[in-house]
């Protein structure tokens, strides 16, 4: 009889022993890890509940903005077919104000959203000043041009390279009255066939006013309007976004689609359009997806513009409608696509031409149209 018999028996009992053992200790090193884990895993947590919260109370926009991001009004102001709306548009990137070879095309303030993580500049499209205020429409539009100098915080004054007129001296005497920062944009730059003449033409209109910058620009070829929102940028107070950053306009759909008809109209008829035409959106509807009752095929999303285009004559209406129908046809064709465009989503669109007397020197009339 053995006097060990509290020994294991052997090796194998030892190695198995040694191992619980081991085991044990390992386990305890693992709580210990995984404890260390969790809480680092409860601070990454934390962190990223902060972030999510500030950037659900931030803007939309993905842009990390600049410690001293700046925001602002700036209005953009010349005589008619200076080619402020064109220039809008490219410096936003996006159709928004409509464009024709027509004067005084622009009849409402339009105001397009520039948003980088620099600054947002809320571009106050105007009508174009001019003297002959023939009608009450006219009139209208001058007041309309001239109110958006009312609280902006930097003016650009568009004239054309080669061409200085009576109504751009009636501009630049309605800036005089005001205490607002003034940058001169030189457009159409681009046609200039000698281009050292602009050194003259900046160092005359540099003579006239007290301009803070001037900037030549072709806004229609994108030249040198990367230099021009450098310039716009840095006469901007620092200030907090006025808009979302990722909206391009505070403008309704409504009115968006009734200047997109009056552009195609203007467009498609050339010369021989008459000026003495607006349009009025009767219906905006929009459908949401479903299935066809009667049939029941599946129908996409899509939104129903019912409008009337008024014109003040008989002649006028047959020059819209075109022959057999089809100037309006395709006026209907071009305005819809540009909608589907804009607004991201399909469109049916229908079209009435309607005569109503003397609505351009109509007070009533104007007003209820929206002017």
């Amino acid at each position: 009889m053995s006097n060990h018999t509290d020994l294991p028996s052997n090796n194998e009992d030892s190695t198995q022993n040694l191992g619980e053992n081991t085991d044990i200790d390992l386990s305890q090193n693992n709580i210990e890890v995984t404890e260390e884990i969790h809480a680092i895993d409860a601070e990454d947590i934390a962190l990223d509940n902060d972030m999510a919260i500030e950037e659900f109370f931030a803007p939309s926009g993905n842009t990390r903005m600049a410690d001293d991001f700046r925001a602002g009004y700036v209005a953009i102001v010349g005589r008619p077919n200076v080619g402020k709306s064109t220039l809008m548009n490219h410096l936003l990137g996006q159709k928004l104000s409509i464009t024709s070879r027509k004067p005084q095309t622009t009849r409402h303030r339009i105001h397009g959203i520039l948003s980088n993580h620099e600054m947002q500049a809320v571009f106050v499209d105007t009508p174009g000043i001019h003297r002959n205020e023939v009608r009450a429409i006219n009139e209208r539009m001058n007041k309309a041009a001239v109110s958006a100098l009312v609280d902006v915080d930097l003016v650009l004054f568009v004239v054309d390279s080669d061409q200085w007129r009576d109504d751009d001296l009636l501009t630049l005497q309605k800036l005089g009255e005001t205490n607002l920062t003034v940058v001169l944009v030189i457009n159409k730059s681009d046609t200039l066939k000698d281009k050292g003449s602009v050194l003259p033409l900046i160092e005359t209109f540099n003579d006239s006013f007290d301009f803070a910058d001037i900037v030549p620009v072709s806004a229609l070829k994108n030249q040198n309007l990367d230099r021009l929102q450098e310039v716009i940028a840095s006469h901007l107070p620092v200030a907090a976004p006025i808009y979302d950053t990722e909206q391009i306009t505070d403008r309704s759909e409504r009115f968006l689609a009734s200047e997109i008809i009056r552009e195609k109209i203007m467009r498609s008829a050339g010369d021989e359009v008459p000026y003495d035409l607006t349009v009025q959106i009767d219906e905006f509807k929009d459908e949401p997806a479903h299935t066809d009752p009667k049939t029941g095929r599946p129908r996409k999303a899509c939104t129903f513009i019912d409008a009337t285009i008024y014109v003040e004559r008989g002649g006028q209406k047959a020059i819209v409608i075109g022959d057999k129908g089809q100037r309006i046809k395709q006026v209907g064709m071009d305005a819809r696509k540009d909608m589907e465009q804009l607004f991201g989503k399909k469109i049916m669109l229908t079209l009435w031409v309607k005569v109503k007397r003397g609505w351009s020197d109509d007070e009533r009339a104007l007003t209820s149209l929206g002017y």
